[in-house]
């Protein structure tokens, strides 16, 4: 007896041993995925800011190259405007609902089922109510092999 509880004391020393080393492998895959993640970041954040500053330039080359043919303050709000319209522009095609925008349905109407979705989720409605098939209306005559009918009075 004394021998299995030997084993079992190794057992759970095996146990949490293993879970230590899991637990600092986990720990340390994290940490190296977060510091890329990081510099991921840090250089997407310095690249907008250099394109900020590029668009400021090709303003100002555009308002020095109007400068040449109006007054200055001329060439500055000819620039204003049309920095305006294509934020403007921008703006509208980042809105949601928007032509642009896929899953949208032009004229308004709700779509039939999920988008990416095989078929319509339900049948579609006819534009008019079913009209029910016209069947002949055979009359029943003695000469047609079968008797009339007898009627009490």
């Amino acid at each position: 007896m004394e021998h299995r509880d030997h084993l079992e004391h190794l057992d759970k020393d095996l146990v949490d041993e293993l879970a230590q080393v899991a637990r600092e492998t986990v720990r340390d895959e994290l940490r190296e995925q977060a510091r890329k993640r990081r510099r991921a970041a840090l250089l997407y954040g310095a690249s907008g800011a250099v394109a900020l500053y590029a668009g400021a330039a090709v303003a100002a080359a555009m308002g020095l190259a109007l400068a040449i043919v109006l007054p200055g303050w001329a060439a500055a709000l000819v620039t204003a405007v049309i920095l305006g319209g294509v934020a403007g522009l921008l703006r509208e095609a980042g809105r949601p609902g928007r032509p642009h925008d896929p899953h949208r349905v032009v004229g308004g109407t709700a779509p039939v089922g999920p988008p990416g979705a095989p078929g319509p989720a339900y049948p579609p409605m006819p534009s008019q109510p079913p009209v029910p098939p016209i069947t002949p209306v055979t009359p029943l005559t003695p000469d047609a092999g079968q008797e009339a009918p007898h009627h009490r009075a």
